[in-house]
């Protein structure tokens, strides 16, 4: 017993240490940020290997969460554009980007529906990746980007990371039962994965935040990062208010909440005034500490509940 509450602690400690790390080891990311897409990929197979095509059910909960999203990222746009169209622009890529697709694997360890948040991030990265040429050409500076050349480098970003994972693990499911099995009985691995990823996305964050700093722009910074722990917090809040009307909070809490930071930094660096890409820069590690906080306050419960 005492030997499992000691694993349970130092389990707890792991993301807030890999937070601190990142940060603190930030000039070194340079040589590890190659490393998140196969982190990712392994995170999601693994999660996927709990799944099967049946489980894929679009249902008015997404539809519901994908209307609140697209509303919401107007409202933040057009309230903010009076008193500064930078801050209005990063604040609202925050809102306006797909679900992670990492979001399927922090929701299974905080016990929400897998099938649900893999469906919603297919869902909502199809519906940005066909509405978001047309938003972001009104809103930002589009160049010469074509909404086709457009349309096709957003899929290009994001859906090999959210289909070959999801494909690899259905296939190994009918190909290899036995192999299948035992990588679903360890589904702990996702957690260890995710403290490797954590300590690269913060130190990237914060690696790219020191960069792109201008001493002119300091206003604009600093509202672009307390706007996007703003919209951060606001999104989960409502994502879990939404959910537990439909009977699961942490599912609604993770499509709502948790962004495909990488994809906004791109989107704000390609269609907007480049400052604004610090939002999203920031919202990567606004997310993580919320989703960290969830995890170990879920891990704390857990404990509680076996003693």
């Amino acid at each position: 017993m005492h030997l499992t509450i000691r694993r349970q602690q130092i389990k707890n400690m792991m993301l807030p240490l890999a937070m601190i790390g990142g940060a603190i080891f930030y000039k070194w990311m340079g040589y590890l940020t190659f490393l998140s897409p196969y982190l990712i990929f392994m995170m999601l197979f693994i999660t996927y290997c709990k799944l099967n095509f049946r489980d894929f059910k679009p249902t008015h909960f997404h539809l519901v969460l994908l209307a609140t999203q697209m509303i919401l990222s107007a409202i933040v746009y057009l309230v903010i554009l009076p008193f500064s169209h930078k801050v209005a622009e990063g604040v609202f890529i925050c809102v306006f980007i797909p679900t992670a697709t990492a979001a399927p694997v922090i929701t299974s360890m905080l016990g929400g529906s897998i099938s649900f948040v893999a469906t919603y991030s297919l869902l909502c990265n199809a519906l940005v990746a066909v509405a978001g040429p047309f938003v972001l050409a009104q809103i930002g500076d589009a160049g010469d980007i074509t909404f086709l050349h457009s349309a096709a480098l957003i899929g290009s970003k994001v859906f090999p990371l959210l289909i070959l994972p999801l494909v690899a693990a259905l296939g190994l499911r009918y190909l290899c039962p036995k192999v299948h099995t035992v990588i679903n009985e360890h589904q702990q691995i996702s957690f260890y994965l995710w403290a490797i990823s954590l300590f690269i996305i913060v130190g990237s964050c914060v690696s790219f935040t020191i960069s792109h700093w201008q001493p002119s722009e300091s206003w604009n910074i600093i509202f672009l990062a307390l706007g996007a722990l703003a919209v951060c917090l606001l999104q989960f809040f409502i994502g879990r208010k939404i959910g537990r009307r439909n009977g699961d909070a942490v599912s609604g809490g993770q499509s709502l909440g948790q962004k495909n930071t990488v994809l906004a930094v791109w989107m704000a660096m390609a269609y907007m005034n480049p400052i604004a890409s610090i939002a999203p820069a920031a919202y990567i590690a606004w997310q993580n500490i919320v989703n960290s906080a969830q995890l170990v306050r879920h891990s704390k419960n857990r404990m509680e509940i076996k003693n």
